[in-house]
């Protein structure tokens, strides 16, 4: 199948196949959604923190800039980008993980999983058509965000998958780009977050080689910490140019030659990536106030699964016409998945009292 091509033939239209499909996936419901489901803070907690929806735009914009730079189809990496989180539960990684949890706990061993939960919300949840369901993205987009991140074989997934997308090979270069560019989005937007949190600040992160060279930056502008939006603000750009630029350079010869898996960084590099990421979990993502906050979300996953399971009545119509034709585990799983942060915590304050 051609990387352009559709599994369900549509009109003719001006804009090139990505763009229509990164258009699809902007108008989707489950993108709108994202704007209420947590990055690392939950929404509640003020206007400035990052959500779903601003890291995904962020990882976009970084991964069109790459793919802008390097010459390769844009607007085939913003549509991965878009697409790359859609199938995240409320609260996060621990709220996928909990549902996973529940899942298996029930006896149904195939779970939950976010990365192949996003391929699922646009090749089959979204129905947007008449005469089929999902909304008929192109083979190298739906296949950029089924194969999101390595390795792409997973027990779960049916044998169809591999037949149509062969999990043996690799996706296009722009999928591998939109999966580093999630990567120095997330570190840079976490860090911003933290500090301005006051759960961690910069002298927390000194014993990473890669903070301070990123801080001599900032230092060099002669911009002092005690100006402290504006230190984060010029943090974060030379944090994202030092990635975007080291990729650039470690990458260009690697595609030019065609090799199997072109993108990345020095290991010198990817070693400083390492320790920071260590780090940033150590120091920010186990801090006290997160566990308390995510500890919330898992008792509401879990409150909402048993009272779903329980009682199907409280689903919406939607799902509960789906009871007669799918397992009832993944409508359920489906309906917990789709939902925001705050229309999660509302439903499970309903039906227990406020969490």
């Amino acid at each position: 199948m051609q990387s352009n091509e559709r599994f369900h033939k549509i009109d003719k239209d001006f804009r090139n196949p990505y763009a229509r499909d990164r258009d699809r996936i902007i108008h989707s419901g489950s993108f709108r959604k994202l704007e209420y489901k947590t990055q690392v803070f939950l929404n509640q907690e003020g206007d400035f923190f990052r959500t779903r929806l601003t890291h995904s735009l962020e990882v976009s914009q970084i991964a069109r800039s790459i793919t802008s730079h390097l010459g390769l189809r844009e607007s085939l990496a913003e549509a991965i980008a878009l697409a790359h989180d859609l199938g995240h539960t409320p609260f996060g990684h621990i709220g996928g993980d909990t549902l996973d949890k529940c899942l298996k706990e029930d006896g149904f061993k195939n779970g939950f999983e976010h990365n192949y939960q996003s391929f699922r919300v646009v090749s089959s949840l979204e129905k947007r058509y008449k005469n089929f369901d999902g909304l008929n993205l192109t083979f190298a987009t739906l296949e950029g965000i089924l194969k999101h991140s390595y390795p792409y074989k997973k027990s779960f997934l049916p044998s169809w998958i591999d037949e149509k997308f062969n999990l043996d090979t690799h996706p296009s270069v722009e999928a591998m780009i939109v999966d580093r560019a999630d990567e120095i989005a997330y570190m840079s937007h976490d860090i911003d977050d933290g500090i301005n949190s006051g759960l961690i600040s910069f002298d927390d992160l000194r014993e990473s080689e890669l903070i301070q060279e990123i801080l001599q930056k900032v230092y060099d502008e002669d911009i002092s910490q005690d100006e402290d939006e504006m230190f984060r603000y010029r943090f974060s750009s030379h944090f994202i140019n030092h990635l975007v630029y080291s990729l650039l350079d470690y990458s260009r010869k690697k595609i030019e030659a065609k090799e199997e898996f072109p993108i990345g960084f020095d290991a010198t590099l990817e070693t400083k990536i390492k320790k920071l990421k260590k780090l940033l979990l150590n120091k920010l993502y186990q801090h006290k106030e997160i566990v308390i906050r995510m500890f919330a979300g898992k008792q509401a996953i879990k409150g909402l699964y048993s009272a779903l399971m329980q009682e199907q009545k409280m689903l919406p119509k939607l799902y509960f016409e789906q009871l007669e034709k799918r397992h009832e585990h993944r409508v359920v799983a489906d309906y917990i998945a789709s939902m925001s942060d705050r229309y999660a915590l509302s439903f499970y304050n309903e039906m227990y009292g406020k969490l």
